[in-house]
């Protein structure tokens, strides 16, 4: 099954039965989760900067699928890559300063490579379609 397809069909009517939304938002929900007992000094620093790039993963994949050229679908897919890569990096750094534990950050981190992989298949396909 590829990056788009649901388990029944490959018909896809929304940005919403798109499987790499789905993780996307999914990762964003466990992003806020994981903040959510960060220290109240972090509200503006890696509270903020973890819940707007997860958040923004989703947004760009929902955003690209609405436009109306491929071209356009693909690069907000390639934001949405950059904002996985900036989420990714602020929680390797909140590991390496303790306000996360490392099991924790290992699972988001397992979840951004799964999606990560599900982006670049959804692009290389794009690519080869136009």
């Amino acid at each position: 099954m590829g990056s788009g397809e649901r388990g029944d069909t490959t018909t896809i009517n929304s940005y919403r039965d798109l499987i790499v939304w789905k993780a996307a938002l999914a990762l964003a929900v466990n992003c806020y989760a994981a903040t959510k007992g960060f220290p109240n000094s972090e509200v503006y620093g890696m509270t903020s900067q973890i819940r707007r790039s997860a958040a923004s993963i989703a947004a760009n994949v929902a955003e690209g699928h609405g436009r109306e050229s491929t071209g356009a679908f693909i690069q907000f897919l390639r934001v949405a890559q950059g904002s996985l890569k900036e989420l990714e990096t602020h929680i390797i750094l909140c590991g390496e300063v303790g306000l996360m534990i490392e099991a924790e950050a290992a699972n988001l981190l397992g979840q951004t490579d799964e999606i990560g992989k599900m982006l670049r298949s959804m692009i290389r396909s794009l690519q080869q379609k136009s």
